[in-house]
Formats: structure tokens, C-alpha cells, sequence
């Protein structure tokens, strides 16, 4: 992470969950993000709590509602002014409504797609158009996706939320082609955990919080803190290193091995090294040895994707 010291992140939906505990540990490998959301006055707190712990970057909150473009260009333009742009953009805001299919409500259907997919697409373009005008070559967008963006689950609250992280799953494909296109070496990495103990289920069941509750004791959860090594991992990854999440040809050349930056995404029952990467060598196009997920276990696939020099990267674990 040392070549990340000094330099700009941004961070949506930095406020609690998944998005303060990214947030938190980029200020403490040294570099200067701004956490946007709705309610900054937890972001406040938590850039306090950064000063006093003596972490070596800053936080700077921001308010934001991603569901509104103009406060995000607003931010962006902020951003250009105070730290001339970004470098590195996370994008964790999302939402989930029960708004089942057959009756839901259309208010609430909109609500998910203005954030976890129009919100996010417009953090995309900014931050590349960021990047791209400050002829940054090494940045890297990360999309914090869902399980939910990769099956579809028997739950009719969840559905609509569903359709709109398989968008993000699709957005994250076309953002790799399109910055393979660019000839650049910007990143994309896509991380989609399975049930993740935050306030989120609180959210979704806020009318049935013991629905919440069971959900979380149900099965031993995944933590903020594991989603934030992923994140960690995969900025740490060096330029020769390419992670993805899509099916492979060929297994020449694979490596197993077991990255102790992502050990904790082994999470309870698998014994195996969850991390597998191979080198990038010019000749080659796509490899892989993926790790499977049986029943309620936990997997982690990477592999390696090179093509003409400029390749990016994607990440998925599930439960």
C-alpha cells in the first residue's frame, strides 16, 4: 500500500458498515479520502476518531446523496478543487428495499436503481474522466457488489435489489472492456461478499427487525473488516498480478498460493488457500484454478486475465 501514501480515494456510503471500516483503514495506510453520504456526521466522527488514533492520512467528509446527480458532480467538482481529483474510487453506497415484484411499490424500485446503479455509474465516469484528465495510469475503481449481483435468492423482498447488483456485475464487465479499449492500465475490481453482519438487514427489515436479527444468527457472517482486506489486497496487488471472476480456458501455468492479505475471506470452514494467481505472461489470455463453494461454505475465485498488455481486475467471494 505504500505507493497509495498521499494519494485521494474516494469512498461513498462511508458513513457505518462496510464503507467507515474501508474508509478507516485507507487513512491508516496513509492517504487522503473523502467519505461521502447522506448523514456526514458519522463520517465527522469517525475522521475524529482517525486524527486520535494517529493515523498517517485523513478523512474528509463529504455529504452526498448519490441519488442525485447534481450533488455528486457538486462533489466531484469539490474534490478537483481541494485535492485536484482522485485516484482510487470505491464505490460501496447501496440499498436494498423490500419491494417484492408482484408488490412492490415503483417509488422504491427507483430508490435502488438511482443508487446502486445510476449513482454508481456516474462515481464511474467521474472518477475516470478524473484520472484521465490528470493522465493518471495506475488508479483503480472498485465496485462493492453482492452475492445477489451473482444469484438470485428465494426471497421476493429481495429481488428488485437483486436485479440491480446483477447491473453492477455487468457494469463492472463493460467498465474492464472499455478501459481495455482506452489502452489504460486503470483497474476495475467488482467484490461481491455474501451476508455481511453490518446494519444493512436492519435496514431492509425495518418494520420486522427480528427478521434482521435471525438472519445474522443464522449463519457465521462475514465482518466489515474482511470486505476491507479484499479492498486492501486487491490495491496492493502489483501491476503483474491480474484477479478475476470469469471462466477460463485454459489452467496452463497456475499457481495455488495462499496471500495472507486475504486468509481472513477463508472465513470458518474452508481449509484450503483461498487465493490463487498466475503470471502475467504476455503470451497469455485467460488462466485460472478456481476454488469451488459447496453448500453454505466460503470461496474466494482469482485468476490472472492479461490481453495485450492492458488488463483489470475483478474479485468475488461468496458464502
Amino acid at each position: 500500500m505504500d505507493r497509495w501514501k498521499g494519494r485521494v480515494a474516494l469512498v461513498t456510503g462511508a458513513s457505518v458498515g462496510i464503507g467507515a471500516a474501508i474508509a478507516k483503514s485507507l487513512v491508516q495506510h496513509g492517504m487522503k479520502v473523502v467519505g461521502c453520504a447522506r448523514n456526514v456526521k458519522q463520517i465527522e466522527n469517525l475522521a475524529a476518531e482517525c486524527v486520535s488514533s494517529g493515523f498517517s492520512g485523513t478523512l474528509f467528509p463529504y455529504k452526498c446523496d448519490l441519488s442525485v446527480e447534481d450533488e455528486v458532480l457538486s462533489m466531484f467538482s469539490w474534490i478537483k478543487v481541494q485535492h485536484q481529483g482522485i485516484d482510487v474510487c470505491i464505490n460501496n453506497a447501496g440499498l436494498a428495499l423490500p419491494e417484492p415484484l408482484l408488490s412492490g411499490k415503483t417509488s422504491g424500485w427507483k430508490t435502488m436503481m438511482d443508487v446502486n446503479v445510476i449513482g454508481l455509474s456516474v462515481c464511474v465516469r467521474e472518477a475516470y474522466q478524473s484520472m484521465k484528465g490528470r493522465k493518471v495510469d495506475d488508479g483503480h475503481i472498485i465496485n462493492i457488489n453482492s452475492i445477489c449481483g451473482h444469484r438470485v435468492i428465494n426471497n421476493a423482498d429481495a429481488h428488485f435489489y437483486t436485479a440491480s447488483k446483477y447491473a453492477v456485475t455487468a457494469l463492472t464487465e463493460g467498465l474492464r472492456q472499455e478501459l481495455r479499449e482506452a489502452k489504460t492500465h486503470i483497474r476495475a475490481t467488482c467484490i461481491s461478499p455474501g451476508i455481511v453482519e453490518t446494519e444493512f438487514a436492519y435496514r431492509l427489515f425495518s418494520q420486522n427487525p427480528e427478521i434482521a436479527e435471525a438472519t445474522y444468527k443464522s449463519v457465521k457472517c462475514l465482518q466489515a473488516a474482511d470486505i476491507t482486506d479484499a479492498v486492501v489486497y486487491v490495491l496492493s496487488a502489483p501491476p503483474h498480478v491480474q484477479d478475476g471472476s470469469h471462466p477460463t480456458s485454459s489452467q496452463e501455468h497456475g499457481i495455488r498460493v495462499s496471500v495472507p492479505p486475504v486468509t481472513r475471506l477463508q472465513h470458518h470452514r474452508l481449509g484450503q488457500p483461498l487465493a490463487v494467481f498466475t503470471p502475467a505472461l504476455p503470451e497469455l489470455r485467460s488462466t485460472a484454478i478456481p476454488l469451488s463453494s459447496e453448500g453454505s461454505q466460503t470461496a474466494m475465485n482469482i485468476y490472472t486475465q492479461k490481453t495485450s498488455g492492458y488488463a483489470s481486475s475483478q474479485t468475488v467471494f461468496w458464502l
